[in-house]
């Protein structure tokens, strides 16, 4: 799929009507085409009708909650969803991240962080074409070899570190929760239980990308959620 920033359409999904007016005056200045829904039954028969290219979703909705909309949604549609919540519990963030969110936003939030969160989900949507080389910056990932380099050097990784590394870069920009990367790289017995499995080997991976472990640019900490993988342009 191939879509220009520039006129995407955004289906808002969220009870209060502020917040509404706030948004599509600043995304309409950003050249985005709007939608509105102000209950979850409603936010349904929009998406299904209008086929949006992202969705900000309140989970605090009337009538259907935002997390049985985000389950319904996700069951025909890979449109990134960004939650919009009041709800600032790590265990919140983890479901719905764990149940197809891209990304969350928690009020009260910044139009700068949301619009920057927006264009990040829908270059990822632009750029998953099944492309057999991953450029982010100075690193490159040939999926097809199972090489990495960076900055032109080769980097060597374990089968593990590339395994886990393939994940977060083919999600980059958005939040992987503990339970989706255990998951996919260690199988589907693993739960956050062998958090510690991923933080020896994140801590790996640092070592041998970034310039400083202990600053890490590349993979973020979302504490006690997950990991980001940082899409620099």
């Amino acid at each position: 799929m191939t879509m220009n920033e520039h006129g995407a359409r955004i289906l808002i999904i969220d009870d209060e009507p502020q917040i509404r007016k706030l948004l599509k005056v600043t995304l309409q200045a950003h050249q985005y085409a709007i939608y509105e829904a102000s209950t979850g039954e409603e936010g349904l028969q929009q998406a299904s009708l209008m086929l949006p290219d992202l969705i900000i979703l309140d989970l605090g909705l009337p009538g259907i909650s935002g997390m049985e909309v985000l389950g319904r949604i996700r069951e025909w549609s890979n449109s990134p969803i960004i939650v919009l919540t009041a709800k600032d519990r790590e265990e919140d963030k983890i479901v719905a991240l764990d149940s197809g969110a891209d990304d969350y936003v928690t009020k009260p939030f910044g139009m700068g962080e949301l619009v920057a969160r927006m264009r990040v989900a829908l270059r990822h949507v632009a750029k998953s074409s099944n492309e057999p080389i991953l450029q982010i910056g100075e690193l490159t990932i040939d999926l097809a070899q199972r090489s990495v380099e960076l900055k032109g050097e080769r980097i060597k990784l374990t089968p593990t570190e590339y395994d886990l590394l393939k994940i977060l870069a083919s999600n980059a920009g958005k939040v992987v929760t503990q339970r989706q990367l255990l998951q996919q790289v260690w199988g589907s017995h693993h739960n956050e239980t062998d958090s510690h499995y991923l933080r020896v080997y994140i801590g790996h991976l640092r070592k041998k990308l970034e310039e400083d472990s202990t600053r890490p640019k590349f993979i973020l900490t979302e504490p006690g959620i997950g990991y980001r993988f940082l899409s620099r342009e």
